[in-house]
């Protein structure tokens, strides 16, 4: 089940197309990442999905109901962080959120429990400009949690952390996620983070999906060889003993590439050549890792 789909979302500025017919699906109980480059969409989806754009054409269905008609109730049971944290730096932690505590009409309570969940409960009377930038951060998902959401929209919330203020958004998501239920969509343009975290992945590039499943799916694309590289003695006799052998080799003046094979096959390969009398320098095979298959499914391989 769907805590939150698009319906081919399209958005231009003017003549350029930003989205392109995105189709989002986004799990209950999942942390959903949405990957991409810069400059790829995931923002203008994200802010479309939350009406601080105007929805051009196609539908948003949150928690079974659409944007259109159901667009302020459904809002109240989302928590958002888009781009900078939205917070008053000459407030403390405790001022920013009684603030909005009396906005959103939730429980007094509230605000020592989500102080205490993003790990600010002793800041006291520091004001929240003298917070480090990963407080800053913790303090904003504080914000978005203020109202005890089912849904968090977070845009690159790492974004400008050192590798500890990383590690300890990622905590802090995964137990809410864990402990509390929420569904979790969370922007990154960082792989690797997003790896450690998510449990679904949508890439989208040039605003068209290019991929949408299971971080488990999008880790199988793993599992083939990319290609097999040699170098010989006599590359020139080589190819000609491949191409017997019934391959499509192709030669780029430096190496030998074949498309790929299994492992046994490679080893096969090497006996044969030997046995040719043909002297095998170097058999390289190139294997799709996570990253790799990003820049390919972006288009971005060199």
């Amino acid at each position: 089940m769907d805590c939150l789909q698009t319906i081919d979302l399209v958005h231009r500025y003017g003549s350029q197309t930003v989205l392109d017919g995105v189709n989002l699906r986004v799990p209950v109980g999942s942390i959903y990442g949405f990957l991409g480059p810069n400059g790829a969409g995931k923002t203008t989806t994200m802010r479309v999905i939350l009406g601080l754009l105007a929805r051009q054409h196609g539908d948003i269905v949150i928690f079974g109901q659409s944007m259109r008609t159901h667009r302020v109730a459904i809002l109240r049971r989302v928590g958002t962080l888009i781009e900078s944290p939205s917070i008053y730096e000459h407030l403390t932690a405790t001022e920013n959120l009684a603030l909005l505590q009396k906005i959103y009409q939730c429980p007094v309570h509230r605000i020592a429990e989500v102080l205490a969940l993003v790990g600010l409960s002793g800041t006291g009377s520091k004001r929240a400009g003298r917070f480090s930038l990963g407080m800053k951060q913790r303090l904003s998902i504080a914000i978005a949690m203020l109202h005890d959401p089912q849904l968090l929209v977070l845009d690159e919330p790492t974004n400008g952390l050192d590798p500890n203020g990383i590690a300890e958004i990622r905590e802090l998501l995964r137990h809410l996620n864990d402990e509390h239920g929420t569904t979790i969509l969370v922007s990154s343009h960082l792989l690797a983070e997003i790896d450690r975290l998510v449990t679904h992945v949508g890439i989208i590039d040039h605003g068209k999906m290019r991929f949408q499943g299971t971080m488990a799916e999008l880790k199988n694309l793993q599992h083939t060889a990319r290609a097999v590289a040699l170098r010989t003695g006599d590359d020139h006799r080589a190819t000609q003993i491949l191409v017997e052998r019934g391959l499509h080799p192709t030669y780029d003046g430096k190496h030998i590439a074949l498309p790929p094979i299994a492992d046994h096959e490679i080893a096969a390969l090497n006996r044969h050549l030997v046995e040719r009398n043909i002297d095998v320098h170097e058999i390289s095979v190139q294997r799709n890792d996570l990253e790799a298959i990003f820049m390919d499914l972006i288009g971005a391989r060199t």
